[in-house]
């Protein structure tokens, strides 16, 4: 037999979440999807979603640039993955143009480059047309501009 979940009051809920949402910043998507999680009814939801914006622990803008940062720093994805996943996430437009300020041009490439010539260097690939397939698939899966990558696979693995 299945045992019944537990059900919380809108004090223990707030609780709960305000401790979800200062561990670690959380877009609305999330937060709402655990309150739902919980078996919140619609109405405490929207009283509690108020309360974390209110009291700030919930903040949009924050969290898409935070997520911005460390996706590009930490994982090193490209905006185009950035940004879908923050459509993903419901991120505004606003948002996500804010978001992607957080990134410095210069480092951008920086970091472009550096996994491109990284990756370039763990395929053990002889044929030159998949070496190039293999490299571009990489950098795209991550998010790189297509532009960028076709531009850095042909200037990594030129025609012999």
């Amino acid at each position: 037999m299945i045992s019944p979940k537990n059900s919380f009051s809108v004090d223990e809920a707030t609780r709960k979440l305000e401790g979800y949402c200062a561990y670690q910043d959380r877009c609305h998507k999330e937060v709402i999807s655990k309150l739902r999680e919980m078996n919140m009814i619609p109405q405490a939801i929207d009283l509690i979603v108020g309360h974390l914006i209110q009291e700030n622990f919930l903040n949009e803008e924050r969290f898409a640039r935070s997520f911005a940062r460390g996706k590009f720093k930490i994982k090193k994805w490209g905006k185009n993955r950035i940004i879908n996943e923050l459509k993903h996430r419901d991120i505004s437009k606003y948002n996500i143009t804010t978001a992607l300020k957080e990134i410095e041009s210069k480092e951008y490439l920086n970091t472009f480059n550096a996994l491109a010539s990284k990756r370039l260097s763990e395929i053990r690939e002889k044929d030159l047309q998949k070496r190039r397939k293999k490299l571009a698939d990489y950098l795209l899966y991550r998010g790189w501009e297509s532009g960028m990558v076709y531009e850095k696979v042909y200037e990594l693995v030129p025609n012999k």
